[in-house]
């Protein structure tokens, strides 16, 4: 039959309208599209920045003079540092470095202010350089502090500054860059690739679970077996723990063929650090999927965690760069703490116990998400 060419625009309108009804009763898929700008906005606008603040150190202080002391208290007066942790060697220090706990070791030797009055003096400061933009920011601040100090006991007013130099001496920084000497920048995203990989998988994956049941009408023949949801949730778990290793091994094995970025740690600690990650990241998708009433809602709804947890988990920017409330609201993501341990162990050469307090967060989340999950379900099941 043939058809009228005056028809063929008022059909797609006729869809089209049809469409915007059904749109503009999908309040949840509303909402979650004008979230999300609005959210993104205010993360770039007030939370992301490569500005230090709070910056954790250790200060290693072999002379334990007024002089030393008065080095100190102009590095805190920059308002970036948070007060220093005194270590008693060299090598707790720099096992400090390893672990994560601090940024930076500021080294003052025995001798600093004998040489300071002489011929100068050497100050040397360690730096975490597995995030070259931090270490290069932080690195900058002490090279400035050390650069504008004044070792002299005399005060300043009514001295120039050409004569509180030289009654300083020359003070130098020494800089020394730990687990990535030649700040590579490939190496912090590529030491977190896995993380990103994974989080993508798990709630793409997952996010649509329980939708595609409902849509389907499969759902009530789901909860009418005799299983617990405890148990329905798992089973939907395990398929895709297998998977995501597939897509850890690729992140892993990838870049050190192309890059020559080999886990510097143990290959062991890496794999069993994975599986609390998959399964709280899984389980944030199954999740979603208890929120979300039709597939677009599912999509909106992961991309609205995939995105912030990328922001928030300092897999691409610095967490220790983000304000106090901000930092703790991307503690909340799983891959916040999985990023931690997979740069302990690819970069700082970590093992199982340097990753210890990271695992322990991504069990509670996991556990968390299961109970979460599980009430979410308990009143389809009445």
């Amino acid at each position: 039959m043939k058809r009228k060419s005056g028809g063929f625009l008022s059909n797609i309108l006729a869809v089209a309208y049809k469409e915007a009804a059904v749109l503009r009763h999908d309040k949840a898929l509303l909402a979650a599209i004008f979230v999300q700008p609005v959210i993104m906005l205010l993360l770039n606008g007030y939370a992301l920045s490569n500005k230090p603040q709070n910056v954790p150190w250790v200060l290693l202080d072999r002379n334990g003079g007024g002089t030393a002391r008065r080095l100190v208290e102009d590095v805190m007066t920059t308002g970036y540092f948070v007060p220093p942790e005194r270590v008693q060697s060299y090598e707790e220090g720099r096992d400090r470095l390893k672990r994560g706990d601090v940024l930076a070791m500021l080294v003052i030797p025995k001798d600093f202010r004998r040489n300071l009055e002489r011929s100068g003096a050497t100050v040397q400061v360690l730096l975490d350089g597995s995030d070259p933009l931090q270490a290069a920011r932080v690195g900058g601040i002490l090279a400035q502090v050390v650069n504008a100090f004044d070792g002299s006991d005399q005060p300043p007013g009514g001295r120039t500054a050409q004569d509180r130099v030289a009654a300083a001496g020359p003070l130098d920084l020494r800089q020394q860059f730990q687990f990535n000497p030649t700040l590579l920048d490939r190496n912090f995203f590529l030491s977190a690739l896995a993380g990103m990989l994974l989080t993508n998988l798990c709630l793409s994956a997952m996010s649509g679970g329980l939708v595609v049941e409902r849509e389907t009408g499969t759902y009530e023949q789901m909860l009418s077996l005799p299983t617990t949801p405890i148990e329905l949730v798992l089973g939907k778990l395990l398929p895709y723990v297998g998977v995501a290793y597939l897509v850890m091994l690729f992140a892993t094995i990838a870049p050190g063929i192309f890059f020559d970025l080999w886990p510097r740690g143990s290959y062991i600690t890496l794999i069993l650090i994975t599986l609390p990650f998959v399964l709280a990241s899984l389980s944030v998708g199954v999740l979603v999927s208890t929120l979300a009433r039709t597939s677009a809602q599912s999509v909106f709804i992961s991309v609205f965690f995939i995105l912030p947890s990328f922001v928030l988990s300092g897999s691409m920017f610095p967490y220790q760069f983000m304000p106090d409330g901000v930092r703790a609201i991307g503690a909340l993501f799983p891959l916040r703490w999985y990023q931690i341990a997979l740069r302990r162990i690819i970069e700082r050469g970590g093992d199982l116990l340097d990753v210890a307090v990271p695992g322990l967060f991504l069990f509670g989340l996991f556990f968390l998400l299961l109970a979460a999950i599980r009430w979410r379900l308990k009143p389809r099941l009445g």
